[in-house]
């Protein structure tokens, strides 16, 4: 069985039979006989569902709000937030997703002509995390469906009601039966899953390690595979920087979604020049942060996931004190039903030690001086990952500098780092490969297929 828990107060939700062996098989087959239809839908049947599963997910923004919220604790404004983002993607690929089918065209030096077209692959999986557990599905969701593949889900066990639902309104929203659907399975199957000759590529968003799994497992079978993995995304302040702007998003870099989200800043690293004053603010904001119950709409910091990601969170702080960094306040479990903690904040890191390169992920920050930027530049490329960051700067110099400089898939000036549904969203060295969301995400798993007409 897997078993739901709220993280609020740690009473069991609701418990799920895990499928077996032929109840995978069966969802595999049904996923096989959906495709043979879909691959050859027009795109108007296409973005009709598209179109209606972003109706749908704005009627039902507050059951799914709240549904989310019970099930990992994200405060309810920033469920409701993630519901409406996923139903402006499903909107956006509906709208402006057929011109990113066309075909292209080119002229061969001999006289001839080739046309690159864009052609659906087959049934792909998609192992989705717990921490935006809409927003992480549909971003792979929705490209599938314009895309005329079909999904296969192996979302997060603590999340299974939000794994239900999804499917539910994808056959709400007029699509055939296997279009997508959830596997209610642990990570146990997975590899047998991916092995299947049924199954042609996967995309993975979670930790470094699951990657890992799951990309051996795809190149033993030379399969596509998609990664977004950990970051421990900078959140650089330089002298020019609006500093009250700055505090304010650099609180809420740590303590969205409960500090769980990947591409939000971990380490502010700050210019020597503001640093003092910068700091006393930050200390000041991060311990006003208002923590309370999840369901209220002045709620900022909530529960974590689970008590294992406290515990995982109180572990790493916990080190990081035995590494020799100062816990300036906070990071402290709160003895209460359900996986409560504080925030905190981390200062003296030393630079290439385990708290320095590991992800805390949770609503505990690291706070380091830079003299200058290149010093500031180095602290931010000092990590084996390459998510997201994110600079503060009001210097057009200082703003290419780091926009050449910083190892990141991306990077944000003067805001708090997060995914555009227009641009490509992904990142390099250890924190994966391959490109979600805008045309990028779309093509990724799709076959350019390449018609040569000559002369």
């Amino acid at each position: 069985m897997i078993t739901t828990t709220n993280p609020a107060t740690g009473e069991t939700i609701a418990e799920y039979e895990e499928l077996d062996r032929n109840a995978i098989d069966a969802k595999l087959e049904t996923a096989t006989r959906a495709y043979a239809d879909w691959k050859d839908s027009a795109i108007e049947r296409r973005t009709d569902v598209l179109a209606k599963l972003g109706d749908l997910y704005r009627a039902n923004k507050e059951d799914l709000a709240r549904l989310a919220t019970t099930e990992m604790g994200k405060p309810i404004t920033q469920a409701r937030a993630e519901v409406e983002k996923c139903a402006s993607l499903f909107t956006y690929f509906a709208e402006h997703g057929p011109p990113l089918l066309k075909s292209e065209q080119w002229d061969l030096a001999d006289g001839g002509t080739a046309e690159g077209r864009w052609l659906p692959l087959g049934p792909v999986l998609a192992v989705m995390p717990w921490n935006f557990p809409y927003w992480q599905a549909v971003r792979f969701l929705a490209p599938t469906i314009l895309a005329g593949n079909v999904g296969v889900l192996k979302h997060a066990s603590i999340v299974q009601g939000v794994a239900a639902r999804m499917e539910e309104l994808v056959l709400e929203a007029g699509a055939p039966e296997g279009l997508f659907q959830n596997l209610c399975v642990s990570s146990d199957p997975i590899a047998d899953v991916i092995a299947d000759s049924r199954i042609v590529a996967a995309t993975l968003t979670g930790s470094e390690g699951a990657g890992s799994a799951v990309a051996s497992q795809a190149g033993k079978y030379l399969k596509k595979v998609v990664l977004e993995l950990g970051g421990s995304d900078p959140f650089v302040v330089m002298p020019s920087a609006d500093i009250d702007q700055a505090v304010k998003d650099a609180v809420t870099a740590r303590v969205q979604n409960n500090g769980q989200s990947c591409i939000c800043g971990k380490r502010t690293i700050v210019h020597a020049d503001i640093y003092d004053d910068f700091a006393d603010r930050f200390v000041k904001a991060m311990k006003e942060v208002k923590l309370g119950d999840p369901m209220a709409d002045d709620t900022e910091l909530g529960p974590m996931s689970s008590t294992q990601q406290r515990d995982t969170v109180l572990d790493q702080v916990a080190k990081a004190k035995e590494e020799g960094c100062t816990l300036i306040f906070g990071g402290e479990k709160i003895e209460r039903d359900g996986a409560w903690m504080t925030a905190g904040l981390l200062t003296d890191v030393p630079l290439g030690g385990e708290t320095g390169t590991d992800e805390i992920f949770g609503p505990v920050g690291q706070l380091y001086r830079a003299k200058d930027r290149d010093e500031a530049l180095t602290i931010a490329n000092a990590i084996p990952f390459g998510l997201g960051s994110a600079v503060w700067t009001r210097d057009d110099d200082d703003k290419e500098f780091f926009a050449n400089g910083i190892e990141a898939g991306m990077t944000t000036f003067n805001a708090v780092n997060g995914s555009k549904i227009e641009a490509p969203f992904g990142g390099i060295k250890r924190s994966g490969h391959g490109r979600e969301l805008s045309r990028f995400g779309l093509h990724e798993f799709m076959n350019l297929k390449t018609l040569v007409h000559p002369a």
